[in-house]
Parts: C-alpha cells; structure tokens; sequence
C-alpha cells in the first residue's frame, strides 16, 4: 500500500500493528469467520480504523448478515472509506480501505438489508471501537 497518504513506511506499520492487524490492514488479507471480537458486539458507538483511529461505521448501522464478520449498511460517512476494484481470487468485488490512511478493512456487496441494500463486511482486527459517551 501507499506511503504517500499517510507518510509512514512498512516498518512503522509493522511496529505499530500487531502481526494480524498487519496482515489485514495492509496486506489485504481477511481473518477466519466468526472470529473476530466485533463480530456479536451490540454497544452503542462508533467503530474507527484500529490504525489511525478515523470513524468508520455507527453502531446503528452494524447488523447480523451471518456472514462471520461485523456487517453494517453504510458507513458513518461516504468520505469515511475509499472503494477499489478487487479483482483477485478470480472474481470481481468492491474492496473497503480506510480513508484517511488506506487500510484494507473489508468488501461491499450489493445483499445488505434497507436503507441501501448495501452490506459492508468488515474484517474485525481492522477496527476498534469507541463507546458512545467516551
């Protein structure tokens, strides 16, 4: 992934990120289902980049789509994610990157639930969270 956005190297990023939140974040890779500790998590607040920090989904948009990963309809802000093309693994999807410093954090597809038929399936280990109130 890029430097240029964020300004830091890959050895800052390995030092600063533990080796699965590496291997997600900036490498693309994706944690085992039903793993992750955001997976069944119903507290009221904010879920942020567990690299930078930046907000990325509400609580009330997070929904059980029984996929294995913390699931949500749209994200806290438009400009909050970035959306690439994703084209490995022999097929064709939308990957979700973390604005504000590129971090890979999951896909989109197009079976989520109303308001926007959207479900953003979000790895775990590329988020934290911040409980409403803190």
């Amino acid at each position: 992934m890029s430097e240029q956005k964020t300004g830091k190297s890959d050895d800052q990023w390995r030092a600063e990120l533990t080796p699965q939140q590496y291997a997600v974040c900036r490498c693309s890779a994706t944690e085992p289902p039903f793993s992750g500790k955001w997976y069944r998590h119903k507290v009221a607040g904010t879920y942020v980049c567990v690299a930078c920090q930046a907000p990325l989904f509400a609580s009330e948009a997070k929904y059980d789509s029984g996929s294995g990963w913390p699931s949500f309809f749209q994200p806290l802000a438009r400009k909050a994610i970035s959306l690439v093309q994703d084209d490995k693994h022999g097929m064709r999807r939308t990957e979700v990157r973390c604005a504000a410093c590129e971090s890979h954090l999951g896909h989109v597809f197009p079976d989520g639930p109303k308001p926007t038929g959207l479900r953003y399936c979000i790895n775990s280990v590329a988020l934290d969270f911040t409980p409403s109130g803190a």
